[in-house]
């Protein structure tokens, strides 16, 4: 069985790539799939198969490209409660509790945010990708806060393509050991795979790894403890973990990139995603989101005061 056929005629007579004239004519699919597509041999030029996405049209070719099937998913939607921030068609905005993994891994087969998002919205299945629907960002299992997940294709397009332009704001409450060298600053340091611990990620030099920025600012100062707002300019896996880490300021129960015994009564990292500002589908402006510190992590501030 087959999926959805288009067929085209190349107009003009100027030489353009074949993923690029697909792009144009087919608005609601990334260049990545449609580049996915072609390389699979889903798409022919005037009746001949061709798998470079960079394949120069000439003008007057007879164009078609076909969707395969959709994968059948083993995903089973599971009544599980979410915290909803903001919803509309397009989107949801949830404040993620700690504990609960974003989509289905090794060891987390059900329980995770995508099975309860599936029972809340049937029409995310499928968006994205089967294993990981909706899914735009991640945040660690034990980080708690904002996080994205999209409704439909042109939704997940829309937010991915800001996520990869930097023009989401993404801000973290961090408590850390210690202070920080200056009340805020900015780290610039690569991350890349620990050589020595693969489980970990460490700052690397930039030809082993991939660029790293984050801002940071105090919010408050405590006797042996500080308070950071701190501003993701990239999105490396535990980049926060591990800048502050690098800065000899790791996170309060951190006990992965900080102290094995945590200096302060808490049963997790001490990092939640409590900001975020982003243009929605279709709108110019950014929009913007708050949740609220969770209670474990607020006690914790309580019991320094």
């Amino acid at each position: 069985m087959t999926g959805q056929k288009f067929s085209f005629i190349v107009s003009g007579n100027g030489k353009q790539r074949l993923d690029k004239f697909l792009v144009d004519a087919l608005p609601d699919l990334s260049r990545a799939r449609i580049q996915a597509l072609i390389k699979d041999g889903f798409a022919q030029v005037n009746g001949q198969e061709v798998t470079k996405a960079g394949y120069r049209l000439d003008g007057g070719e007879e164009i078609s490209l076909r969707l395969p099937l959709p994968e059948e998913t083993t995903l089973i939607a599971e009544e599980i409660p979410l915290d909803i921030i903001f919803e509309n068609e397009d989107l949801m905005l949830v404040n993620k509790p700690a504990g609960m993994v974003v989509h289905p891994s090794a060891g987390h087969a059900s329980g995770t945010l995508v099975h309860a998002a599936l029972a809340h919205a049937p029409q995310m299945e499928g968006v994205g990708g089967v294993h990981r629907p909706g899914v735009v960002h991640r945040l660690d299992k034990n980080t708690s806060g904002l996080i994205l997940l999209a409704k439909n294709d042109r939704a997940h397009q829309w937010l991915q393509r800001q996520f990869k332009d930097r023009k989401v704001v993404k801000i973290y409450d961090a408590l850390v050991d210690g202070r920080p060298p200056t009340p805020k600053g900015r780290v610039e340091a690569p991350i890349g795979r620990d050589p020595s611990h693969r489980q970990k990620m460490a700052v690397v030099p930039l030809a082993k790894g991939r660029e790293a920025n984050s801002e940071y600012f105090t919010e408050k100062q405590y006797l042996h403890h500080t308070l950071l707002k701190v501003h993701l300019l990239t999105g490396r896996t535990h980049q926060i973990r591990v800048h502050m880490a690098f800065l000899k300021t790791p996170i309060v129960g951190d006990t992965l990139y900080g102290h094995r015994h945590p200096s302060l009564p808490v049963k997790r990292q001490f990092l939640h995603a409590g900001h975020l500002e982003i243009c929605l589908p279709g709108d110019e402006e950014l929009s913007s989101f708050d949740a609220p510190l969770p209670a474990d992590l607020a006690s914790v501030l309580d019991g320094l005061e």
